[in-house]
């Protein structure tokens, strides 16, 4: 029976993802929203839901251990896991703008979460500053 549970938590898992990605990413291109800002942003916060989930429920179950594990071993497997793999079948075009704006900016939350975490806590505070980081970089 975990067995079944298991296969069926995966293939509803995929399903849900997908609605959830091809939906907000139709809906914000239907708004106008640039094809990297979907790309950078909606596309990543759906791929993304299952570990806010996780991430969540470690936090209000006060085990934040889990929550810190699971949001940086998930942006290693995206970064060098998935965008390798993805290399070894073509090349992938890079845009100026990842270059410019989107890596280092990338570099500086990373950054920004280590300064925040050297006090060996990261308080409700530290998240607000986090979330206002996001907004920003949504914003521009």
């Amino acid at each position: 029976m975990v067995v079944v549970l298991f296969i069926a938590g995966i293939v509803l898992l995929v399903l849900g993802a997908d609605l959830l990605v091809r939906g907000a990413a139709s809906l914000a291109a239907g708004l106008g929203v640039s094809s990297l800002i979907i790309g950078l942003t909606v596309v990543a916060i759906g791929t993304s839901s299952p570990e806010i989930a996780v991430s969540l429920q470690s936090a209000f179950n006060g085990q934040g251990a889990i929550t810190l594990g699971n949001i940086i071993g998930s942006n290693i497997a995206n970064v060098m896991l998935i965008l390798g793999v993805a290399a070894m079948f073509g090349s992938l075009p890079v845009d100026r703008q990842i270059f410019r704006r989107d890596l280092p900016i990338m570099i500086g939350a990373s950054a920004l979460t280590f300064l925040l975490a050297l006090d060996r806590t990261l308080s409700w505070v530290d998240g607000m500053i986090m979330l206002l980081a996001l907004i920003g970089y949504g914003w521009t």
